[in-house]
């Protein structure tokens, strides 16, 4: 199959969903299918992979994101000789994915990777609540119905996103992650490097610096746990608009010598320093299917997070770590104290967030998406022999 793949943003920029996109794109090319990643802007960056096609866009402030209501008329072209076109964003490469490949009848697949109602929330606050779900309720539908299929990576967005399907096909695939790299022996980060101790408990916290994130909580509780055991640290791992006043916040809480912050690491360092602490946490409430959770738990590390779409997906309260009921500090420090302090639950929960890794496999989830894919080509094919056929066409003229 020739698949096109289209995203507002793509490498350099690190998150999610481009490295979704990414491993992917990797997995079908060993299968054998061309994979095309049609994106904006970055023009001068040198991709070490083949395919990458760049349309011109115009910069986003210092979010990474091109803005382009068009593409080039060679990339049309070539966008309209893919067998399927699979959509990552619903706005902008959605849209265009529709205008171009909808009159030719090129399936169209869109995956929802991210809860737009609670980002509209945490980046305009000055706006209520009901003016986003109000533009939700109105653009989603007419755009779900555009698609022949829509992909909700959890069973919870699956529930969300099926309050605006208006009878549009959803199916369950989870994002899949290339786990190998967390799963082989690794050489733990040197702890002295980052000014812990070796009878330090480390909690780590890897991903977007970004208001959605929810850190001041976790920052707040782990505050409140240092109160009482001063043998834990908190590491984190990213960058994004927040970490400046996050790092003001931290030293205004007086707790900056038990918090590390390194910035952006490259994406193969991760796995280092996951091995070195005791333990996954976040306090976001925002995802839709969380990578970083899943890495956590292929390298081993129990998870502290807060009931919710996407983490409550993959966490499973005492089995594989720990979940506060709701968002709230005084109930997110009584589970993080629980995770400090007990260390052959940790361990247990460790064997079993291995396993429960295993079922996110680049290799497996791939493979769903692929089926996926092919049933679709399939009936576009059989569409097209019918039409072939004189009294099939005007059957299917008569029936429209």
């Amino acid at each position: 199959m020739r698949i096109g793949m289209m995203a507002e943003i793509y490498k350099p920029h690190i998150s999610g969903v481009t490295i979704h996109i990414a491993l992917n794109k990797q997995y079908m090319e060993k299968l054998g299918h061309e994979v095309f990643i049609f994106t904006f802007g970055h023009d001068d960056y040198k991709d070490n992979e083949s395919n990458v096609i760049r349309s011109p866009g115009l910069p986003l402030t210092d979010t990474g994101f091109y803005l382009n209501i068009r593409l080039k008329t060679a990339v049309q072209k070539l966008i309209q000789t893919m067998d399927v076109v699979h959509a990552h964003h619903p706005f902008l490469s959605g849209r265009l994915a529709v205008r171009y490949c909808k009159p030719l009848g090129i399936p169209i697949v869109f995956t929802n990777h991210t809860r737009y109602d609670l980002y509209a929330q945490a980046y305009l606050p000055l706006i209520p609540d009901v003016i986003g779900e109000t533009f939700l309720q109105a653009y989603l539908p007419s755009f779900f119905k555009s698609c022949d299929l829509i992909i909700a990576p959890s069973q919870s967005i699956k529930k969300i996103l099926e309050r605006y399907a208006n009878g549009s096909h959803i199916e369950f695939v989870p994002n899949g992650v290339d786990i190998s790299p967390f799963t082989h022996f690794v050489e733990p980060y040197p702890r002295s490097q980052l000014g812990f101790s070796d009878k330090d408990i480390i909690l780590i916290y890897v991903g977007r610096l970004g208001p959605e994130k929810n850190i001041p909580l976790l920052l707040r509780a782990f505050a409140g746990t240092t109160k009482a055991f001063d043998n834990i640290g908190l590491l984190i791992l990213g960058d994004g608009p927040e970490r400046e006043n996050l790092e003001d916040r931290v030293a205004h809480m007086g707790i900056a010598d038990r918090v590390k912050f390194t910035g952006s690491v490259p994406y193969e360092e991760i796995p280092q320093y996951l091995v070195t602490a005791n333990a996954f946490v976040t306090a976001s409430v925002t995802e839709v299917h969380p990578l970083t959770v899943i890495e956590a738990m292929a390298s081993g590390l129990p998870v502290l997070g807060i009931q919710s779409p996407g983490v409550g997906d993959i966490v499973e309260n005492g089995v594989n770590g720990l979940l506060a009921s709701e968002e709230d500090v005084a109930a997110f420090t009584a589970k993080m104290v629980k995770m400090v302090t007990d260390h052959e639950m940790r361990q247990k929960f460790s064997r079993q967030a291995v396993l429960t890794a295993r079922d996110y496999d680049i290799q497996r989830t791939s493979q769903l998406l692929l089926d996926q894919y092919q049933q679709l080509v399939s009936k576009r094919s059989s569409r097209i022999i019918n039409l072939r056929n004189p009294l099939s066409w005007l059957i299917q003229k008569w029936k429209k």
